[in-house]
C-alpha cells in the first residue's frame, strides 16, 4: 500500500516539475521577444530634430529622426526628459514613416506629437503595438 502512495507522489512531483519548467521557459521566451522587438529603450538614437518644454518646465520632449537604412523608412523617436529628476530620460514616442516632428504642449502634462496625444510621464505611443 505504501508503494502505491509513493508512486502517486512521484508522478505528481514529476508533473509539477514539468509544469513549472514549462512556465519558466515560456516566460523567458516571452521576455526575449519583448526585449528584442518591443522594448523602447533599445531604439536607435537618431539625429536631433527639435524639442519643446512643457509650460511649467517639468518636462522637455526631444524629437529625433531615425534612419532605418535601405530596407525601412524613416521614423521619429520622442524622448521625454524629466527636468526635475536629474534630467532622466525615457522614450515615449516611436512612429514609422515620418520625417518631421511637430510638438505642442496643450497643458503642463499633455503633449501632442504629430497628432498623437500623450499624457506625461506615463503614456507612450509605439506604432508597433
Amino acid at each position: 500500500m505504501n508503494t502505491n502512495l509513493s508512486n502517486t507522489n512521484k508522478k505528481r512531483n514529476k508533473g509539477l516539475t514539468v509544469i513549472v519548467i514549462s512556465l519558466i521557459l515560456l516566460g523567458l521566451i516571452g521576455y526575449a521577444v519583448y526585449w528584442a522587438f518591443y522594448d523602447m529603450n533599445r531604439l536607435p538614437k537618431g539625429e536631433y530634430l527639435t524639442e519643446e518644454t512643457s509650460p511649467d518646465g517639468t518636462y522637455t520632449l526631444k524629437a529625433y529622426l531615425v534612419n532605418g537604412g535601405a530596407t525601412t523608412s524613416y521614423a521619429i523617436r520622442g524622448e521625454l526628459v524629466l527636468n526635475n529628476k536629474d534630467n532622466k530620460t525615457k522614450n515615449v514616442y516611436w512612429n514609422n514613416n515620418e520625417e518631421t516632428a511637430t510638438i505642442e504642449w496643450t497643458d503642463k502634462n499633455t503633449v501632442v506629437v504629430n497628432g498623437h496625444t500623450l499624457h506625461a510621464p506615463k503614456d507612450r505611443f509605439d506604432y508597433r503595438k
